[in-house]
């Protein structure tokens, strides 16, 4: 038997180089399948995100569209009720109920984790273009409410604007009633030898009402006329500052009150044709205020009165007020020409004169001389002469109140004095730029 023969140093080093190669070939194979496994399971982790996503967000709009839909139905069941409709209650009920137990379903699959939808993109088409209609059918149901409430409102304007007029008709005729003649009644009893101051102050106090009606009438024309009040009052009264916006008022009474006590001291205000003796003159007067006492102002034109109209009425309504009022000057035309016109303005007018009329007459009826005064601006206040015309009255920074302008005259007959009305200057008046 031969003996074994050793292996060559190549033979053995074959043997391990295949053995190695063996081994290292093994290895990769393993480590790509292994790399292969974990990207795959990435994917499909990543896949199954998405389509999660992809159920919540449609699952989300869903759940919006629901709440829409509910909050239709509500307002749906909201104007239902008002007005009172049986059938739109029921309907509108049955939908709330019906899109409350969808939200309760949605909050069940929710908790159990049952959110998925198939396919989830035409679940969220389906539920956007649903919240849409919800939205737009809320927006006509709140369209139709405001429409309501604008068609009530309207209502109620119409109604109030009903009242006022109504308002304004029983002011009027209690206004009438106020101004009458029979205010006069009291004075029925006066006879000559007894006329008195007391008599006096009664009628100024009638003339005053007359007067401050006709001032409203004529501030209503200027603002139909669109004057501007502001600056008719500052004509009037230069720089004066006013407490309050309708405190400009005074300042177009105290222009009415200017005319229509001019002349005032003089008989028949001027008319060369009243009695010059003084006894004769007092007596002539006094039947002057007893005839018209008791009478309208509808007179004769050409009588000592219709003239005294006629001439006032042309001195206190200048032609551009006139026909800015009026759009032309035809009542000026019919006063010159010797009628009355039967206008409204007219007849406050007249009524007015009357009363004017009626107090001159008994002013020359006293057995005692009378006088007409006028504070100038600027003066001291002395509650002796002047009362102010507002209850805002303060002193000024040396403690003393001063008179902006005279708004109704005083008198002095014989030795009293009846007090005249004055605006007074504010205490500190702002600075003009």
């Amino acid at each position: 038997m031969e003996p074994a023969r050793p292996r060559s140093r190549i033979a053995t080093t074959l043997s391990r180089l295949i053995s190695c190669s063996g081994i290292r070939s093994k290895k990769p194979q393993e480590k790509l399948q292994r790399c292969e496994s974990h990207h795959s399971d990435e994917e499909d982790a990543q896949e199954s995100k998405e389509e999660h996503c992809a159920a919540m967000e449609a699952f989300v709009a869903k759940l919006f569209a629901s709440v829409s839909t509910a909050k239709a139905a509500y307002a749906e069941l909201q104007l239902a009720q008002i007005p009172y409709n049986g059938d739109a209650i029921q309907s509108a009920d049955q939908a709330v109920v019906d899109q409350l137990k969808a939200l309760s379903d949605l909050k069940q699959s929710y908790v159990k984790k049952q959110i998925n939808s198939s396919p989830p993109h035409v679940t969220l088409m389906l539920a956007e273009i649903q919240e849409k209609q919800s939205l737009m059918k809320t927006y006509e149901i709140t369209m139709k409410q405001m429409r309501a409430e604008i068609e009530a409102k309207e209502s109620r304007i119409a109604s109030l604007q009903h009242h006022l007029r109504e308002s304004v008709e029983t002011n009027k005729l209690i206004e009438k009633k106020m101004n009458a003649s029979g205010s006069l009644s009291i004075l029925d009893g006066v006879r000559f030898s007894d006329v008195s101051l007391k008599d006096f102050t009664l009628v100024l106090h009638y003339l005053l009402r007359s007067v401050r009606g006709l001032v409203k009438l004529l501030i209503r024309e200027m603002e139909s006329a669109n004057w501007d009040i502001d600056a008719a009052a500052n004509a009037i009264h230069h720089d004066v500052v006013f407490g309050k916006s309708d405190h400009k008022a005074f300042a177009i009474e105290s222009f009415v009150c200017r005319e229509i006590f001019s002349g005032f001291n003089s008989p028949g205000f001027g008319d060369e044709s009243v009695p010059g003796e003084t006894h004769d003159r007092r007596r002539f007067f006094f039947d002057q205020f007893r005839v018209l006492r008791s009478a309208s102002a509808k007179q004769s034109p050409n009588s000592l009165f219709g003239k005294f109209l006629k001439s006032k009425y042309l001195q206190l309504v200048h032609p551009k007020m006139e026909s800015s009022f009026s759009g032309n000057l035809n009542q000026r035309e019919m006063v010159n020409s010797g009628e009355f016109p039967e206008t409204e303005f007219f007849r406050a007018f007249a009524e007015m004169g009357r009363r004017l009329w009626l107090l001159h007459s008994l002013s020359f009826s006293f057995d005692r001389n009378f006088s007409v005064f006028k504070v100038s601006r600027n003066s001291k206040f002395s509650q002796v002469y002047m009362e102010s015309v507002t209850d805002e009255v303060s002193a000024a920074s040396d403690g003393v109140l001063r008179v902006a302008f005279t708004v109704v005259p005083g008198f002095k007959v014989g030795q009293t004095v009846v007090q005249s009305h004055v605006y007074l200057l504010p205490p500190n008046p702002p600075v003009k730029s």
